[in-house]
């Protein structure tokens, strides 16, 4: 199947990069969320009972809210992107419908938008 003018040996390295990266993104999400299988939160750290314990805890806490909330927006990317590739849809800007530059999805495969309406959304137009 051909997607914006991309042939197949780029896709594939597309493609793979996009797995590897989904893999990495769930190792990471391992070490800052604790799940039980059907839904994930942030670890809260236990440190111990004192003030700054208790103050460094907090801390910790905050920054695996923040690390997941990340994690989850790349991942929910690297997923649409990967969705994309399945349904033929790859490499099509999701706003004007033109093709978007191989060189941009090789150095972001999960991009679902040109350079210029990237920019514009942005504001930098």
């Amino acid at each position: 199947m051909q997607h914006s003018g991309l042939d197949d040996e780029t896709l594939s390295k597309v493609k793979e990069q996009l797995l590897s990266s989904k893999k990495k993104m769930l190792e990471e999400l391992k070490d800052v969320v604790s799940s039980d299988g059907k839904e994930h939160q942030a670890k809260f750290p236990e440190y111990g009972d004192k003030a700054d314990d208790n103050a460094q805890e907090i801390d910790g806490y905050t920054t695996n809210l923040a690390t997941e909330k990340i994690l989850d927006g790349s991942l929910r990317d690297i997923e649409n992107a990967l969705k994309r590739i399945e349904d033929g849809t790859y490499g099509i800007c999701k706003y004007c419908k033109k093709e978007i530059n191989p060189k941009r999805l090789l150095a972001r495969p999960e991009a679902s938008a040109c350079v210029e309406c990237k920019s514009k959304l942005q504001g930098n137009s």
